[in-house]
C-alpha cells in the first residue's frame, strides 16, 4: 500500500490446517480443467466451508436464486452478471463487500470472513503466516477463500498485499530495486518487465491484488518515503507509469484472470510527495522519546496552487487510468491546502469528493474502484470529537460519500460496518452510493475470474524467486547505477585488481533491500536470500585480491583500490522522515537519526580509505541522496546504487565493467542539506549533480 503498515508481531497469529484440509487447498484444480465445479475442492475431498455432499458447493447458486443465475454464468457480459448479484444482495452484504480486514485479525479464527462477510483480505508488512514460505502462502490464502465461498452468494474474496518491488514480504522472492533506482535506468520497457515478474509471484501464492505502484512525484528527500518515487519530474513518473501494464496486462480489464496477472494499484492519491517539511515538529522532536516524536512530512499537507496539484501530482494518474486502466486507486494520508483561498483550512484526501469523486472519478474517467489507505478515514477531523482518533459516524459517512468504496479496517472492520449501516439507514450515506461502490469492487472480482476460479493450484509456485526473475532484477541494479564522478578513468576496475573493500552496506542483504522486505521497515543483517555487493564483487572478479574491513580496522594495503560500500538502513514512511522518530523496536543500526549526509561513522571510513589508497571508489546505498564529504578530493569514483534488492551482483557488473554505467539521476544531489527542497527547475539551481546527471562508461 503505500501506507501506514504497522505490524506488531505480538498480535501474529499464523494459520495452522489439517493435512487433509491443507492438501486439499493446495491442490484444488482449475475448473477450466474440467474437473472441479467453480469453488470446489479436489476430487474426493471436501474444502472447509463448503457443504456436505448434496447441499449447494462454493460456486453454486445461492439458495433460491436459481439454477439459470445470471451472476453464476461466465458466458454473459460482466455488466450483466454485476447487477444480477447486485439485485440479489442484502445491504449487510454490500457493507461486508465495501470492508477490508488484516490478515491478522481472522487467523485465529477464519470463520470470521465469512461472519463479516469481508469482501477482501489483506496482508500488512511482515504479516505472513507462521511459515513464510509460497507453499504457506497459498494455503492461507485459499483457506481464507473457502470461508468466503461458504457465504449464502458465494462471493469470493480478493486478497491483498503491498508488493512494492517484489513481492516483498515472502522470503525467497525476487526482491527488486525499490523506484527510486526504477526511475534511474528511465527504461519503462524494463519497469513493465518487473511488473509482470512482480504479478507471477504474486499470483502464483494465491493473492490477486498489489498495492502498488507508488505514482507519487517525490519534491523534498527529506521525506521517509522517496525511495518509493521513480522521481522528482511528473514527466518522468508518468512513464514509469507503465508499471501499471506490467501488473494487470496490456489488454487489462480483459486478462486479468491469467495466472500471471494481478490488480493494481495508482497510490497515493494526489500529492503525498509535495507535503511541506514542518520545521517545528522537527525542533520539537529534539530529546524525545521515538514513541513521542512525530512525522515531520510523511502524512503532512501539500500547500499548492490547484495548477501546480495537477501539473505536479495529478499528471501521472493520468497515463495510468487512460493508457494502462488501473484498477483500483489509494488516496493518500496527506492533505492539500489551496493556496486560491488562503492557507490554514488543508483538507484530508480521503475526505475529499472534489478529488476523490469529482477529478478522480469523473473528470479522469476513473472506472474501477478506490480502495483506503490503513485505517485512513481515522484520520478525517471529526467537528464533534476533535480528540477521537478512531473512528466515529462523521468519519464513516464522509469517507463513503468522498467517493471511497471499500475501507482497509484492519482490525476494525466490525466496527466500521457497524457505524455504516446506521448511516444507511439513517439517510446521511445514499444506497446509491453504496451500489456505485459495490458494483466497481464486484466489476473487479469478475474481471480477475473468482467466480470460475476462486483457488489457486500450486503449479506455478516455481515463478517465485526463479532465476529468470533474479536476472531480470539484476540486469535492473546494473541499470540503476548512476556513476556521479568518475576522476582518471579509474571505472571499471579490472577484475585481477588487488582491493580494499570496506563500509557497513558492503555485505548487509538487509540494507540494501531497504523498507517493505519481509517487514513494514525492512531490517539490517542477513534476512533473504539473494546475492550482497561483496558478494557480487567475488563473483565478478574472480581473480581479485580481496580484503574485506566493515569498518576499515584491517590493515590497509596503499597499492589497493578501495571500494568503500555506505549509506543508509531500511526504514519505511514515517520513520524514515529527517528529523522524525527513530524506529525503536527496529535492529540497532535502524535506530540511528536521519540525515542527507552519511552517518559519522561511514563518513570516518570513507576518510579514512580514500586517504590510505591510491585509488578510492565510494558506492552510496541509500533510498535518497547522501551527502558524501570530500574536501581533499579523495574520492575518484562515487556512485549511487540506491537500494538494488536481493541481486547486489548488478552492482558489481558495473564496477568491473561486465555492464556499462549508464543510469541518470532521478532527483537532483544537493549539495548540501540546507539547498532541500531542490529540484529542477527551481530558480537558484546549483547541486553537486543536477537531476539527470549521469556518466558512462561505455
Amino acid at each position: 500500500m503505500g501506507k501506514r503498515r504497522f505490524w506488531n508481531p505480538r498480535r501474529a497469529g499464523g494459520v495452522t490446517m489439517g493435512g487433509v484440509v491443507a492438501l486439499a487447498l493446495l491442490t484444488a484444480p482449475s475448473p477450466a480443467s474440467g474437473t472441479a465445479t467453480p469453488g470446489s475442492a479436489a476430487p474426493g475431498t471436501t474444502a472447509p466451508g463448503s457443504a456436505a455432499p448434496g447441499t449447494a458447493v462454493p460456486g453454486s447458486a445461492a439458495p433460491g436464486a436459481g439454477s439459470a443465475a445470471a451472476y453464476l454464468d461466465p458466458r454473459r457480459p460482466v455488466e450483466q452478471r454485476v447487477a444480477d448479484l447486485l439485485s440479489r444482495m442484502t445491504v449487510e452484504e454490500k457493507v461486508g463487500q465495501m470492508t477490508q480486514a488484516e490478515r491478522a485479525a481472522v487467523a485465529d479464527d477464519p470463520t470470521r470472513i465469512a461472519a463479516w462477510r469481508l469482501g477482501s483480505v489483506l496482508s500488512g508488512g511482515g504479516s505472513t503466516p507462521a511459515e513464510n514460505t509460497p507453499e504457506a502462502w497459498l494455503r492461507m490464502v485459499n483457506e481464507f477463500q473457502a470461508q468466503a465461498l461458504s457465504t449464502r452468494l458465494k462471493i469470493p474474496m480478493m486478497y491483498g498485499i503491498d508488493a512494492v518491488h517484489g513481492h516483498g514480504n515472502l522470503r525467497g522472492a525476487t526482491v527488486f530495486p525499490h523506484n527510486t533506482g526504477l526511475g534511474a535506468t528511465r527504461d519503462p520497457r524494463l519497469v513493465e518487465e518487473i511488473g509482470h515478474a512482480t504479478a507471477r509471484e504474486v499470483r502464483a501464492t494465491g493473492i490477486h491484488w498489489n498495492f502498488a505502484p507508488c505514482l507519487c512525484v517525490s519534491r523534498d528527500e527529506r521525506w521517509g518515503r522517496s525511495y518509493e518515487s521513480f522521481g522528482e519530474d511528473p514527466a518522468l513518473v508518468s512513464r514509469m507509469a507503465v508499471a501499471v501494464r506490467g501488473l494487470q496486462g496490456r489488454t487489462a480489464p480483459a486478462g486479468l484472470d491469467r495466472p500471471d496477472r494481478v490488480l493494481a494499484t495508482a497510490k497515493h492519491f494526489a500529492g503525498d510527495g509535495g507535503t511541506r517539511y514542518d520545521t517545528a515538529v522537527a525542533e520539537a522532536n529534539r530529546g524525545k522519546p521515538w514513541w513521542e516524536q512525530r512525522y515531520t512530512i510523511d502524512q503532512g499537507v501539500t500547500v499548492t496552487s490547484r495548477a501546480d496539484f495537477y501539473r505536479l501530482h495529478v499528471a501521472p494518474y493520468v497515463p495510468a487510468i487512460k493508457e494502462h486502466r488501473v484498477g483500483t486507486v489509494m488516496p493518500s494520508f496527506s492533505s492539500v491546502d489551496w493556496t486560491e483561498d488562503g492557507v490554514g483550512n488543508p483538507v484530508k484526501m480521503h475526505a475529499s469528493r472534489e478529488l476523490i469523486t469529482g477529478l478522480l472519478k469523473e473528470r479522469l474517467g476513473f472506472r474501477g474502484f478506490v480502495i483506503s489507505d490503513w485505517e485512513g478515514i481515522h484520520q478525517i477531523p471529526d467537528p464533534a470529537a476533535p480528540g477521537e482518533a478512531g473512528l466515529t459516524p462523521y468519519k464513516v459517512r464522509t469517507g463513503v460519500n468522498a467517493g471511497i468504496d471499500m475501507f482497509m479496517e484492519p482490525n476494525t472492520a466490525p466496527r466500521f460496518q457497524e457505524l455504516l449501516l446506521a448511516e444507511i439507514a439513517a439517510g446521511r450515506v445514499p444506497m446509491a452510493r453504496i451500489d456505485d461502490a459495490v458494483q466497481r469492487i464486484l466489476t473487479a472480482k469478475f474481471q480477475l475470474g473468482l467466480f470460475e476460479r476462486p483457488y489457486t493450484a500450486p503449479d506455478r509456485l516455481g515463478e517465485v524467486g526463479s532465476a529468470r526473475h533474479r536476472a531480470l532484477a539484476r540486469e535492473a541494479v546494473a541499470k540503476s547505477q548512476v556513476l556521479l564522478k568518475n576522476a582518471g578513468r579509474t571505472l571499471p576496475l579490472k577484475p585481477a585488481s588487488s582491493l580494499y573493500v570496506a563500509g557497513r552496506n558492503a555485505d548487509d542483504i538487509g540494507n540494501q533491500a531497504g523498507g517493505w522486505t519481509i517487514t513494514w521497515q525492512g531490517a539490517s543483517g542477513d534476512i533473504l536470500p539473494g546475492t550482497t555487493i561483496l558478494a557480487g564483487i567475488r563473483e565478478v572478479a574472480k581473480g581479485a585480491t580481496i580484503t574485506h574491513s566493515p569498518d576499515a580496522s584491517a590493515p590497509i594495503d596503499p597499492g589497493a583500490t578501495g571500494v568503500v560500500v555506505v549509506g543508509e538502513t531500511p526504514y519505511a514512511e514515517g520513520y524514515g522522515d529527517v528529523g522524525g522518530p527513530e524506529c525503536g523496536w527496529c535492529t540497532a543500526p535502524q535506530q540511528e537519526e536521519k540525515s542527507l549526509t552519511l552517518q559519522p561513522a561511514d563518513q570516518a571510513v570513507v576518510d579514512k580509505v580514500c586517504a590510505a589508497v591510491t585509488r578510492c571508489v565510494v558506492v552510496v546505498v541509500s533510498g535518497r541522496p547522501q551527502i558524501v564529504a570530500d574536501p581533499a578530493g579523495r574520492i575518484d569514483a562515487l556512485v549511487a546504487a540506491w537500494l538494488p534488492g536481493s541481486e547486489g551482483a548488478g552492482v558489481a557488473d558495473v564496477l568491473f565493467g561486465r555492464r556499462p554505467f549508464t543510469g541518470r539521476l532521478p532527483f537532483t544531489w544537493p549539495a548540501s542539506p540546507a539547498q532541500v527542497p531542490i529540484n529542477v527547475g527551481d530558480r537558484d539551481y546549483r547541486p553537486a549533480y543536477p537531476y539527470g546527471w549521469g556518466l558512462r562508461t561505455r
